[in-house]
């Protein structure tokens, strides 16, 4: 698959440029390209403690992206996954280095160590008082002689640079980073593996399954597990984390690993609260991409014990865009509907054969939602399955409280069913639909003719006829047709829906929006609906 890069050899000085050019100036880097790639603060003045880290790029925005004031001093970059050398290093700490020292907060693995490490000895050699701290948080792997250092890493920088900010000396600094160490905790989870820039993409983890603990280079996690859903997810991390994790409250940071959307991201959040670890969390940092593995599309979650001293300087203010604060865990506030919008609950009465006709209509989309969904793909968002499956799980649901005996009621009540549960402008169109058919039915309408009053109704609010490509070129002559039979509606729907297929241009509804290209040969997912419905009501 393509990316947007230009020369793979360029990816990482063309990267650091860009976030340069847009920081306002406050980020400078050292003259080296393409060897030195060292980002420091514009207004540094060498009269407090430097705090510097780095090593191989590919997980912004660490490090450069936390350069700045009450954070990190100078980041050293490396190449994509690969730490910078000892020259490089360094330099950094050459350009930041004054009387009161430098820390270095180096990440667990043998490049970063051996590089960082023997540039500290050299910068000692130069007479800088210069130390050196290594985090090792991942405890997905509890047998490896020495734990990786992954997300957790940001306390340290964060806490440190907090310190140093203030003016606090570099064995106070050290010693806070320490503890820090010693008590952050984090593991990850993913369901594909990164790709790295001008590099084949490995396809280890099979459809289906989510591999626990791999590294934010790519590594091997510690097993493959059969994926679930979020929920099981976060569960299997929590309970690791759980077997580490001290009494009393802790800071979640809960990483975003490149390629997972903000809206599963807030899923994953809501699901950690909700865990056998939610308890002890009283204040999270994220969701958000903090310590990325390019575009792998996993998380971690990083767990810190800090004291009310650690969690003030959390919470210290920085001009960092990166870094997303603080958040105490409350509880959800709910605030009442405004008057008018509460739903009058129907009087519910019981009738077997209308409650199967409805549970098994309600089971004809759940079954058709992934090829609902493949359709509208073709023509639209790739939802119209979901939409109306979802619909179909609420009416059942709320099956027990319908005036099933009332057929008059009972189209009112599936309208206002369907406006609190159906979204999009299908929900609206099939409530008003169901509303109108409902008021048809109590005005004395047979029920054909109600619903005919329905799809009046829908078609004048919602502007679509015959030929616009829409549900209504199946469902019209369906209803026209049942004055015969329920055969001859069904075949009506089916005629109706593969018409649909025949049209080009549509004049309604999400395809309106699409290239006429797009639309050609494919059948409208909603005329596609009602076909099958009636299918089934005929079979």
């Amino acid at each position: 698959m393509a990316q947007f890069i230009n020369k793979r050899e360029d990816v990482v000085t063309e990267a650091i440029d860009g976030l340069l050019a847009l920081s306002g100036g406050a980020l400078t880097r050292l003259d080296g390209y393409p060897h030195i790639r060292v980002v420091l603060r514009s207004d540094w003045d060498k009269s407090r403690v430097a705090i510097v880290s780095g090593g191989g790029s590919g997980h912004e925005p660490a490090h450069v992206g936390f350069v700045g004031k009450g954070m990190l001093t100078a980041a050293v970059c490396g190449d994509v996954f690969a730490s910078p050398s000892v020259d490089a290093v360094l330099a950094g700490i050459l350009a930041v280095t004054g009387p009161a020292g430098c820390l270095l907060i180096v990440k667990n693995y043998t490049g970063d160590r051996l590089n960082f490490g023997l540039a500290a000895e050299r910068a000692r050699a130069f007479g800088l008082n210069v130390s050196m701290v290594i985090v090792g948080d991942d405890i997905a792997l509890p047998d490896l002689p020495q734990a990786r250092g992954v997300a957790g890493t940001l306390f340290v920088h964060k806490i440190a640079g907090a310190l140093a900010e203030r003016g606090a000396d570099l064995e106070t600094v050290t010693a806070a980073a320490r503890h820090v160490i010693a008590s952050t905790h984090s593991i990850g989870m993913s369901l594909d593996t990164c790709r790295v820039p001008g590099s084949p993409k490995e396809d280890r983890i099979p459809e289906g399954k989510a591999e626990l603990g791999l590294g934010i280079h790519g590594e091997a996690g510690v097993e493959q597990i059969d994926f679930a859903g979020a929920r099981p997810s976060v569960a299997t991390m929590a309970e690791r984390l759980a077997a580490v994790m001290g009494e009393g409250p802790h800071v979640a940071l809960i990483n975003n690993l490149g390629g997972t959307s903000e809206l599963e991201m807030s899923v994953l959040a809501r699901d950690l609260l909700g865990s056998s670890i939610g308890g002890k969390i009283a204040h999270a940092i994220g969701p958000a991409p903090l310590m990325t593995s390019l575009d792998m599309q996993g998380f971690s979650i990083s767990v810190f014990a800090a004291d009310a001293a650690e969690l003030e300087l959390l919470k210290a203010p920085v001009s960092i865009a990166a870094w997303p604060g603080v958040s105490e865990v409350r509880p959800i506030a709910i605030a009442a509907l405004p008057d008018g919008l509460t739903p009058i609950t129907p009087m519910r009465s019981e009738h077997r054969a209308t409650r199967e006709f409805l549970i098994n209509c309600c089971n004809v989309l759940i079954a058709a939602e992934q090829d609902l969904n493949a359709l509208d793909a073709k023509s639209g968002d790739g939802d119209t399955g979901s939409t109306l499956a979802g619909a179909a799980r609420a009416l059942i649901n709320a099956i027990d409280r319908l005036p099933l005996s009332d057929h008059t009621q009972l189209l009112r009540a599936i309208g206002q069913e369907l406006s609190q549960t159906m979204g999009g402008s299908s929900g609206v169109l099939l409530a008003i639909f169901f509303a109108a058919a409902g008021d048809g039915a109590s005005s004395g309408l047979p029920m054909r003719e109600a619903l005919r009053a329905g799809l009046a109704r829908m078609q004048e609010i919602g502007g679509a006829s015959i030929g616009d490509r829409t549900m209504v070129d199946a469902l019209s002559p369906a209803l026209d047709a049942l004055g015969e039979n329920i055969a001859a509606a069904a075949a009506a729907a089916r005629k109706g829906a593969n018409f649909t297929a025949t049209l080009t241009r549509a004049k309604a509804g999400r395809a309106a929006y699409i290239n006429a290209k797009q639309l050609e040969g494919h059948v409208d997912p909603g005329a596609e609906a009602v076909a099958r419905l009636f299918e089934h009501l005929a079979s």
